[in-house]
């Protein structure tokens, strides 16, 4: 483990890039030892400092849930992060680019939920009676760490590169659709980009949610009632600059759409 002197430097610089959009080197350039353990370290205090300060913890984002990034990342499961009640979007909303370092969307499911979740040993079957309404969400990727060369150690200390969601279309309960057979049709300036189905995040959706649960049980948490939950992206990350808008077609689910001014 990193000396809990430097998690806390490094924690602070991160919130520091995030003030000045201004990126910094890459911690396993610095820290070639640091672990997973270290990058959840650094982003714990991270996320402590930004409650502290005043910020309301709303939900959990999960990523890395396709086969795909995480042969890519070289990681064998997902990793997450914490989502501020400051980052979330309403369907249609113009979005100030420069709250960004840099930007690229997903498309994803979110799960709200109307129970807590504790593991150990949370199953889908309990994250569906847990939930209340699935409703499609884009996430809005940034980072505050230099792109090339990044490792997830150093996505996960930077909140597992979250950096806002869109919220829109038509929330459904989950036994009201097949959850698996969502699919989506990604737009930037009316040309579609990406397509997807939800099936992609571990074969279902709300897998990512209970690996989620199970994984807080480690450290004596759960989820709550009323969070919601991000739970992973079915299409591969869309690029966006300042100008575009984006349109999501989710089929019998609706529409979200927003620009980036």
């Amino acid at each position: 483990m990193l000396e809990r002197s430097v998690i806390t430097a490094i924690a602070a610089e991160l919130a520091e890039a995030d003030r000045t959009k201004t990126p910094i080197p890459r911690i396993t350039a610095r820290y070639p030892d640091a672990t997973v353990d270290d990058s959840y370290a650094i982003q714990g205090v991270w996320r402590d400092q930004q409650i502290a300060a005043g910020r309301r913890l709303v939900g959990r984002k999960i990523g890395l849930t396709s086969k795909a990034m995480q042969a890519a990342t070289g990681i064998t499961e997902p990793d997450y992060g914490v989502m501020f009640d400051d980052t979330v979007f309403e369907n249609g909303s113009v979005i100030d680019t420069d709250r960004f370092l840099n930007v690229r969307i997903e498309v994803e499911l979110a799960f709200l939920l109307k129970e807590a979740l504790e593991g150990p040993n949370v199953t889908i079957f309990d994250v569906l009676r847990a939930t209340d309404y699935v409703v499609p969400a884009l996430e809005i990727l940034n980072s505050h760490i230099e792109l090339d060369g990044r490792t997830i150690v150093d996505t996960i200390s930077d909140n597992a590169a979250y950096g806002g969601m869109v919220i829109g279309g038509n929330p459904v309960r989950p036994d009201d659709i097949d959850l698996r057979w969502v699919a989506a049709l990604l737009y930037k300036n009316e040309t579609i980009e990406e397509t997807g189905v939800a099936a992609g995040v571990l074969n279902h959706p709300a897998t990512g949610v209970a690996w989620l649960a199970n994984k807080f049980a480690q450290h004596g948490s759960r989820l709550e009632a009323g969070e919601l939950i991000l739970a992973g992206s079915f299409t591969r990350p869309m690029w966006v600059e300042r100008g575009d808008t984006v349109l999501c077609d989710y089929g019998r689910l609706g529409t979200i759409s927003c620009r980036f001014v």
